[in-house]
């Protein structure tokens, strides 16, 4: 917590410097711990490898010596950290450290202070108090009394940074559920119902103990001159729980009682009893109210039941903001009355505010310029790139929120709104939109709102490359109120008026195309720049024909700063256009403005090709080359083997090669030499170059060539294969938008091509229909976005409410109130409303806007919807994937779809879609009823009955694309780990996989949307290398801080609760384990739906488990409800429902349902017979169990004395640990192992091991038993 004051008062470099730790971990004490209980393992016999150490801190108060474990790779002011984090020394925060009487410097390594060894003793001097020292030390007692209250941030939306993972499995009243003896966590699971958004929200939580009533500064504040001479830095007013009131100065030397009230000021000692004086804030507050010590122990405790990360505040990344959020009236957004929340900022940043005023592109060139050639220097310098591009994107979109709402003045108020720029905290601001008519032939505001997009993408490619010497300002693109505004790091010398004759730019195009610059100080870097991205060197022409020879693209500007650094601009074109689509859906705009042909009418022509489908091409061209250099190989040396060069295998590497892999083998000392292999496509290529010579129009054509090739690489290799694999479940299936889209970006597919991949989905294929059901709706929530957004552009803030309520009501609520109206107060709209407001939202119909989404869906997607539209029962999901592209945060109520559910459900807090409507129990809603209180609406005002109201509208947030580069470091340490464990070096690898977590952890700070995929990267291999306590540890954080950075249900979180659930089970902890999958599955419902194609997978798992759990008649429901799904994606004569029959059947068997169990078993075995014949292992493994079950069958019916002592005869059963990838065989019943659990020779068990299970999860094990390998029925719930 200590975080966020010290975090708030980052000034310039070194300070940053300085607070870049502390986001480090949350408390040091357990990071030194828990790095060595993992050097721990390694160390011979447990010895703690020579740089860690137990030393001992000497204390001025009381404890007076503290024991402190230490590393030496450490920084001093780690060590600082650590000390002020620990519950002992609260209350240290200025001070400084000696060693044997000599200050120690806090920005030296701890190895670099002389005779530092195990057992020294370090001593806390404390310093004498300056202004911001002292203002600092209040904003930190504040956070930990818990006297800060609920802060209102302008950037960070309600209930920001959201962690749910203590609170699942509670009920509403925040206790446990209580499960009685026969029941398991998934007694009352509803397979069909819709999702329930109460699982979005955590429980009311019981109010933390309060230390004090209020502490600010007083009014009395700042000191008047005579007495900051005299030392004296505040004044605070405290009123104490037995509500005394004191006004304290902060002096120099500490904090003390004064003689000041509120009508008269006397700023000295106070005499008697209250004299007073401590050093700490914390020291003097216990002095004052005997109550404050014992409240304070019991606040620590109520923290200490929370898991750390989930209250720790982010510092390196903007929280995730949840799109459903409690109303105003829960107890979980409670407002409190606190004067020093409006105070903050001056506590934060002092008078002038001058502590938060920063030189960003200063701080970002001179970042890159650090030494990275020793490994701890390109720690420290990640570290501070990570922290610097996370402070800047934060104050970047506050200004952008600040520009939106107009509260910024523009440097040139003449102009045209979309023209206009700005300039706030020395970050420059201009629209996304064409306000100068730069892009007048591209397409307008359309390709000028691409073009920014596009450009950000450029920025952070160029930033992972890290090439010497090449700089790009920070860039941050923000999307709010419909407006989308980019803010830039002000580059020295692009606002210099240059003299006649000097071009502006110093190379690339200059003022459009007509003139070209070409300074040759900046071929070297472009070159680097070309090769890393695949950009071929070629010629362009400037409107006097003259020849320039550029590395990059025309569009690509390279700046000479006024500081001589060579800056990279508008890095948009680092790929060429895609030729195909624009040939087939673009047409220059004519002279006379007239319409262009509908099937040429695609709003822009900034379509290019994405750089991973640059790669995928490059890496097909590269195959070509090999083949290639083998056959003339071949042709020379007939008759010799020959083996696969070693370049083709890289090539081949994980790559989507089909047939070429088992190419022909070569002889032992032939290898491919692939240096003469060059790939690169001329992005400027269909741009309206014209090539003079003869010469270069041979060159020109067959660049045009390759460009026109990759194009069609794209079509019909591409993503044909992706529907392919999504089909045939070689890949995770999408749960949601998100997820769609980075399929798609994955494997190089732009977004424009949704509604071609629909039209290839539109097949029969039960995988390929859901896909095509979640590609259509993903299309009705972005063309309903480009609408939303021209409408909110032109609305002035106080009615964005009104107009989303109404365009919601429009698009989602028609069914229950065909003619919704908008909620505009007419008396504010009299009073603001300005010429420029657009108020024609108000006018529009359901009927209206769905004309107005299927024309932008007909435009951007080149898809003609015809009758369908939002799917019934699907209206929550898309609810959701609207908010969260307008960033849109709801009241969480039921929203009543249609009549039926908006008159039944007004009161009813539980949401239900239509198609279920009244199906939740009526415990449910009681228990509802407590979390979300009635709406406070007014009772003056009656409002009309319809689905969404103004008031539900409760925040805008906004959505952000920036460009922060990954850690090299850590990516690189992580790779080294996996290969060490392919390679079965498990120790080695089980290091660098541990000091890879730490250097992520390090250079990213805990809270980071990429430590969390760290965490559950590594939590997988780790459980791999049976290290079960470590990788349990690590899928608690990816849960957490998956929940925290990217959402609460976000599709990578719900994976992650899988996997915790998962590894919960392998230790033994199965019932948790089931709430942790219950609570995955509710989740999948609100994203997806019932009945994702990948849940098969999951229903099993949760089978298998309450096989464990001896619940056998609910695991055979379980197992039943995946194997009704396996019918619907599958087919009922498919490979995969056989397997889940021949599982579905021993179920039905330990649930004593002979009969039941015969004919599943019989299903299954004619399954494997037709689909892989009779000598088949599988066919002769469900024959034997027919067998045996009929006989059991037989018996059973004979011998019903038999059944009712509860055994269950001849069926052959392991007592082995039942969860296994296939749950091929059930675990033991009580009869069978008082039958001893003998197996006969037929009844081959499946007896692999948890590891097999995680691999099968993860989609790199076949989902059959081990005896049926013969096909793969692949489910798989990780993403691609």
């Amino acid at each position: 917590m200590a975080a966020s004051s010290n975090d708030a008062s980052k000034s310039a470099m070194a300070n940053s410097n300085v607070t870049t730790e502390v986001a480090q971990t949350p408390s040091k004490e357990q990071d030194v711990n828990g790095e060595v209980e993992a050097t721990e393992e390694d160390g011979a016999n447990g010895q703690l490898p020579d740089n860690i150490f137990q030393i001992k801190i000497k204390l001025p108060h009381e404890p007076f010596e503290i024991p402190m474990t230490i590393s030496t790779a450490e920084q001093v002011q780690d060590l600082r950290q650590s000390i002020i984090e620990m519950p002992n020394t609260f209350q240290y925060s200025c001070f400084h450290l000696e060693h044997k009487g000599q200050r120690i410097n806090d920005f030296v390594d701890l190895s670099e202070v002389p005779e530092l060894g195990p057992d020294s003793v370090l001593e806390v001097k404390e310093d004498p108090y300056n202004e911001k020292e002292a203002r600092l030390h209040v904003i930190r007692v504040r956070e930990l009394i818990g006297a800060a209250g609920d802060r209102t941030d302008a950037l960070h939306g309600i209930m920001a940074g959201l962690s749910l993972h203590d609170t699942v499995g509670l009920d509403q009243s925040g206790k446990p559920k209580e499960d009685g003896p026969e029941q398991s966590p998934l007694a009352d699971y509803d397979f069909k119902s819709s999702g329930a958004i109460k699982n979005l929200l955590p429980p009311p939580q019981e109010p933390a103990p309060k230390c004090i009533k209020s502490i600010a500064l007083s009014a009395w504040n700042p000191p008047p001159y005579h007495l900051r001479t005299k030392g004296h830095l505040l004044y605070l007013v405290a009123m104490t729980n037995e509500n005394e009131q004191h006004h304290i100065t902060s002096h120099v030397t500490g904090f003390y009682v004064n003689k000041s009230s509120n009508a008269s000021f006397d700023p000295a000692p106070r005499q008697g009893p209250k004299a007073l004086h401590a050093h700490s804030l914390l020291t003097l507050l216990e002095k004052l109210s005997p109550s404050f010590e014992a409240s304070f122990q019991q606040l620590l405790e109520h923290n200490a039941k929370k898991e750390l990360l989930t209250i720790f505040q982010l510092s390196n990344a903007i929280p995730a903001n949840p799109w459903l959020v409690p109303p105003p009236t829960s107890s979980l957004t409670t407002h409190q009355p606190d004067l020093a929340r409006t105070q903050e900022s001056y506590l934060i940043s002092g008078v002038e505010n001058t502590d938060t005023l920063r030189d960003w592109n200063e701080e970002f060139q001179s970042t890159r310029e650090m030494p990275k050639e020793a490994v701890h220097d390109r720690v420290f310098r990640e570290r501070l790139t990570s922290k610097l591009f996370a402070d800047y994107n934060d104050a970047a979109t506050r200004g952008a929120m600040l520009v939106a709402r107009g509260e910024i003045a523009p440097l040139n108020p003449t102009e045209a709104k979309d023209a206009q720029i700005f300039v706030y905290n020395n970050i420059f601001y201009s629209f996304g939109a064409d306000g100068v008519g730069t892009f007048g032939t591209e397409g307008g505001d359309e390709a000028a709102r691409v073009a920014v997009g596009k450009d950000v993408i450029g920025v952070r490619a160029v930033n992972n490359l890290d090439i010497p010497n090449l700089f790009t300002s920070g860039t941050v693109v923000v999307d709010f109120l419909g407006k989308r505004i980019v803010g830039q790091s002000i580059v020295p010398g692009i606002f210099k008026q240059r003299d006649p004759g000097e071009h502006q730019i110093d190379y690339g195009a200059v003022e459009g195309k007509e003139i070209v610059a070409d300074d040759k100080s900046f071929v070297p870097l472009f070159e680097q720049l070309s090769k890393a991205l695949r950009v071929k060197k070629h010629p362009v022409w400037d409107k006097d024909n003259v020849r320039h020879e550029l590395e990059g693209s025309v569009e690509t500007k390279g700046l000479i700063g006024t500081d001589g650094r060579r800056y990279a601009l508008d890095l948009y074109r680092l790929t060429p256009l895609d030729v195909a689509w624009i040939e087939a859906h673009w047409s220059e705009p004519s002279k006379d403005e007239d319409a262009k042909p509908s099937e040429k009418n695609y709003p822009h022509r900034m379509a290019t090709l994405r750089p991973e489908l640059v790669e995928s091409y490059g890496r097909l061209k590269l195959r070509e080359y090999v083949k290639n250099e083998i056959d003339k190989k071949a042709n020379k040396a007939r008759g010799g083997r020959r083996r696969l060069p070693k370049a083709q295998k890289k090539a081949d590497a994980g790559k989507e090669v089909d047939g070429e892999k088992k190419a022909e083998a070569e002889p032992e000392q032939d290898r491919v030499d692939i240096s003469g292999f060059s790939f690169a496509l001329n992005p400027d290529v269909f741009s309206g170059q014209t090539p003079q010579s003869d010469e270069d129009k041979a060159e020109w054509a067959k660049d045009e060539a390759e460009v026109r090739a990759a194009c069609d690489h794209l079509q019909t290799e591409v993503i044909p294969r992706m529907i392919t694999e999504l089909k045939d479940g070689e890949v995770g299936f999408p749960m949601d938008g998100q997820s769609l889209s980075s399929l798609l970006h994955k494997r190089g597919v732009n977004i424009r091509y949704l509604g071609k991949i629909a039209e290839l989905s539109d097949k029969p294929d039960p995988r390929l229909q859901a896909l095509k059901r979640l590609i259509v709706q993903e299309m009705i929530a972005r063309g309903f976005k480009h609408f939303a957004n021209s409408k909110l552009r032109n609305v002035s803030a106080p009615f964005s409410a009104a107009c989303v309520a109404h365009l919601l009501n429009c698009l989602l609520g028609a069914d229950a109130n065909a003619k919704p109206v908008a909620e505009c107060d007419e008396e504010i709209k009299r009073m603001i409303s300005t010429p420029e407001d657009d108020f024609s939202f108000e006018k529009l119909t359901p009927e209206s806007l769905k004309k107005e989404v299927i024309a932008q869906i007909a435009l951007r997607y080149r898809y003609d919807l015809g009758e369908s539209w939002v799917e019934s029962g699907k209206e929550l999901q898309l609810l959701r994937e609207v908010s969260l592209k307008l960033g849109l945060q709801l009241q969480t109520r039921q929203y009543g779809f249609t009549k039926e559910t908006l008159t039944n459900g007004a009161a009813v807090p539980t949401p239900a879609a239509p198609q279920t409507n009244g199906s939740s129990t009526s415990s449910k809603k009681k228990k509802n009823k407590t979390i979300t209180p009635p709406r406070a609406d007014s009772p003056a005002v009656s409002l009309p009955s319809q689905t969404f109201h103004a008031d539900d509208i409760l925040n805008i947030v906004p959505v952000i694309k920036e460009a922060s580069p990954k850690s090299l470091l850590a990516e690189e340490a992580l790779e080294a780990g996996r290969m060490s464990v392919a390679q079965d070096q498990k120790e080695l690898g089980q290091e660098l996989l541990l000091e890879s977590l730490q250097l992520h952890e390090q250079i990213y700070g805990v809270l980071h949307p990429e430590v969390a995929r760290a965490y559950h990267t590594l939590s997988n291999l780790l459980f791999n290398l049976d290290d079960k306590a470590s990788a349990l540890e690590l899928a608690h954080k990816a849960v957490i801080v998956s929940e925290r950075t990217l959402g609460v249900d976000h599709a990578d979180t719900v994976l992650a609760y899988l996997n915790l659930g998962l590894f919960e089970h392998a230790s033994g902890n199965t019932k948790a384990a089931l709430v942790y999958v219950r609570h995955a599955l509710e989740l999948w419902k609100i994203i997806y739906g019932a009945d994702h194609p990948d849940s098969i997978t999951t229903l099993n798992n949760a089978a298998v488990m309450l096989q464990a759990m001896k619940q056998y008649h609910e695991s055979r429901i379980w197992f039943e409800a995946s194997l009704a799904i396996c019918e619907d994606v599958s087919g009922k004569t498919s490979i995969n429902t056989a397997t889940l029959l021949f599982q579905t059947a021993q179920a039905l068997a330990l649930d004593k349902d002979m009969r039941g169990a015969v004919n599943r078993m019989r299903e299954s075995y004619n399954i494997f017979k037709d689909v892989l014949g009779a000598e088949d292992r599988n066919t002769k493994e469900a024959e034997s169990w027919l067998e045996q079950l009929t006989q059991s069958a037989v018996s059973q019916a004979k011998q019903l004395n038999d059944l009712a002592k509860g055994r269950i005869r001849r069926i052959q059963l392991t007592g082995r640990n039942p969860l296994r990838p296939a749950a091929a065989t059930p675990s033991v019943s009580d009869a069978a192992a008082a039958a001893g659990g003998q197996r006969t020779g037929t009844g081959r068990v499946d007896q692999r091991k948890i590891e097999d299970l995680l691999k099968y999860i993860e989609g790199e094990s076949s989902k059959t038993p081990t005896k049926k390998r013969t096909q793969n029925p692949r489910k798989r719930t990780q993403k691609p």
